[in-house]
């Protein structure tokens, strides 16, 4: 009988101190493998840290393993230096499927990014945003004045998007959460669940007036004309769960507290 290959690990930390700390102590203890040829990276920081290295291991077959060394840590596992080629064994796989934005600039241009947890629009000035919101083509939306809006992926679901009053989304739900941020009109309007198959597009109204930036994740496009947001069809990364604490349990648990 072949004895099981043992998962190979690559240690990045975010740049602080403390998550360096400990990647020196975890690469000694298991062993640090080239990123190349990883089959396991395992992240140490907080979830901003995580967000830059899914994005940095889309499509690449490799899987994420997060420990919190940061200040926020909803995507992370729980620290400890002990088992951890048993913790990743038994650990559970989320696939994350990011959003792909595409901004058209006042000057015509076009500017694509991915992101996994939101595309989000916002009033660059003191006056509120304009726009006008198209799912599949149709008009849903005529004239929403507000200080902002977003889509929401169910892994970002628990970011900004909550903090807006959005929804919360399982991992595996195939939805998306569009939601406005300080709506003025309708000033009843809390947003929208849509299949993750929908495109949504958001058109500047009187862009020299009210201009608006797009932001994906980390990108920022300023005074935008339109921004068209779908989920990317063929780009996925996958991130490692603790079967004691998985994503489901996280989530019910943010549902419930107050």
């Amino acid at each position: 009988m072949s004895t099981p290959q043992l998962d190979s690990f690559a240690f990045v930390a975010a740049d602080t101190p403390g998550a360096k700390e400990s990647a020196a102590r975890l690469a000694a203890l298991y062993g640090q493998t080239d990123l190349s040829e990883a089959t396991v990276v395992v992240a140490l920081g907080g979830d901003g840290f995580m967000l830059q290295t899914l994005r940095d291991t889309m499509n690449s077959g490799k899987r994420v393993y997060g420990m919190n060394r940061g200040t926020v840590g909803f995507l992370m596992n729980e620290y400890a230096e002990d088992n951890l080629r048993e913790r990743v064994a038994a650990a559970i796989a989320e696939t994350i499927r990011p959003l792909e934005m595409q901004a058209v600039e006042e000057n015509g241009e076009t500017r694509t990014a991915l992101a996994i947890n939101e595309v989000s629009l916002f009033r660059q000035s003191y006056q509120a945003a304009k726009l006008r919101i198209l799912v599949d083509g149709r008009e849903q939306l005529e004239d929403l004045v507000c200080d902002g809006v977003m889509v929401a992926t169910p892994a970002g679901s628990t970011a900004y998007n909550l903090s807006a009053h959005g929804p919360i989304l399982p991992l595996d739900a195939p939805l998306l959460a569009l939601t406005p941020v300080s709506p003025f009109r309708p000033r009843r309007w809390r947003g929208a669940l849509l299949p993750n198959r929908s495109v949504v597009r958001f058109e500047i109204l009187e862009i020299d007036k009210r201009p608006v930036n797009a932001v994906a994740d980390n990108v920022e496009v300023k005074s935008v004309a339109s921004v068209t947001v779908r989920e990317a069809p063929d780009t996925t990364a996958t991130i490692l769960f603790d079967a004691s604490h998985s994503w489901d349990d996280r989530i019910l648990a943010e549902q419930f507290r107050y």
